[in-house]
């Protein structure tokens, strides 16, 4: 293995059922990054505070236990939690005071039962309304709105010692298509995706966010051969070289269709049709942590690519140890070892003062439309 890189430093994964069994440890002793939860894995507060206290302990080193904890609809942690708005809802308020506010309530919420990494916000412009993966997830149609608005959460979550991801670069929000079943491709200019899909990006990174997720979609102006997740030209010269982003880099789960699903991509690159090279076409790309979200033999199948590549070159030392270097930073910033959960710090009726009002004007809104919006 070459100079000490555990590939499986570089993955982050996913779990069955509600408790630690031996697909889980099988994985933490191989030394992953990371694990992501599910609503599959939740039961109440309780359970899943001790969940991550068991998952920490059992690994024995610093792990970062992540949720996709938006709002709305796209939430993981629900009973027992407060009530989120929509980004959509919390954007008409057009009040980055209350933006931050309900990052807060997200972070202070995710850290009481254990879990490091928020994978929110969604930093996609509205722009498509027949998008079928974005809409309401995203703050607003303008980049200044979505820009300001996300900074607020990011500041928000990352206030609670919880680290924030703002996804999904380049931007999601003017497809027609859903990249968890095909891979969207985006013809737009590079003119156009300065000035409205990557505003946000750069707002995010200069306001500290901790990681950004990339899509899976076919920017064909800067790339038209590979999606964001596998470009380098995405990764190292739009992400870092423009935005001037340094923080983590993760993927979208590599087990979406858009780039696990042979009929997706064509020509005569197969190594790229699924999971594991994906993986490792990502992490050669630019990525720093590549997410398997849900079969536990395609996470060790990547591990294993993963690892035979450092062997013979294919993935360089000194890309994976860029990798690495950005994941021990964050994980040393927001990983926390086992703790018990604090549960009296969820769904108080402080949080529910702040998301409450916005719940229901979003829900007056939908019955009257020429309903003013606010915080009621």
């Amino acid at each position: 293995m070459a100079d000490a890189i555990n590939p499986a430093g570089l993955v982050a994964v996913g779990l069955t059922g509600t408790e630690l069994n031996d697909d889980i440890r099988g994985l933490l002793d191989r030394g992953v990054a990371g694990v992501i939860l599910f609503a599959r894995n939740v039961t109440s507060p309780a359970q899943v505070a001790g969940l991550c206290h068991e998952l920490k302990r059992y690994a024995g080193r610093p792990l970062l236990v992540m949720v996709d904890q938006e709002g709305g609809p796209t939430v993981r942690l629900k009973d027992g939690f407060t009530p989120l708005p929509t980004m959509r809802a919390l954007g008409r308020t057009g009040d980055p005071a209350i933006a931050r506010q309900v990052g807060e309530i997200v972070g202070c919420e995710l850290r009481a039962v254990g879990i490091d990494f928020a994978l929110a916000p969604v930093l996609d412009v509205d722009t498509n309304p027949d998008n079928p993966v974005i809409g309401q997830r995203s703050f607003s149609s303008d980049p200044a709105v979505v820009s300001a608005m996300a900074c607020a959460v990011i500041e928000g979550i990352q206030s609670q010692g919880v680290a924030a991801c703002g996804k999904h670069f380049p931007g999601h929000g003017d497809t027609a298509q859903d990249s968890h079943y095909t891979l969207p491709r985006l013809p737009h200019a590079l003119d156009r995706l300065e000035s409205i899909e990557l505003q946000p990006f750069r707002a995010a990174s200069r306001c500290g966010v901790a990681a950004i997720m990339s899509a899976h979609i076919v920017f064909e102006a800067i790339d038209p051969d590979r999606p964001a997740t596998m470009s380098r030209a995405v990764i190292e010269g739009v992400l870092r070289a423009q935005v001037g982003f340094d923080g983590v880099l993760t993927s979208d789960c590599m087990e979406m269709k858009a780039i696990a699903d042979p009929e997706n991509l064509g020509g005569d690159e197969p190594p790229m049709r699924h999971t594991p090279a994906a993986a490792l076409a990502g992490l050669a790309a630019g990525l720093d942590l590549a997410l398997v979200s849900h079969s536990t033999p395609l996470a060790h199948a990547a591990i294993d690519l993963i690892g035979r590549a450092l062997d013979d070159g294919t993935l360089p030392a000194e890309r994976a140890a860029q990798a690495r270097s950005r994941l021990d930073i964050m994980t040393a910033r927001y990983a926390r070892g086992p703790e018990p959960g604090n549960l009296a710090l969820l769904n108080t009726p402080a949080s529910n003062a702040v998301t409450a009002p916005i719940i229901a004007a979003d829900e007056a809104s939908r019955r009257d439309p020429t309903a003013a919006f606010g915080r009621g």
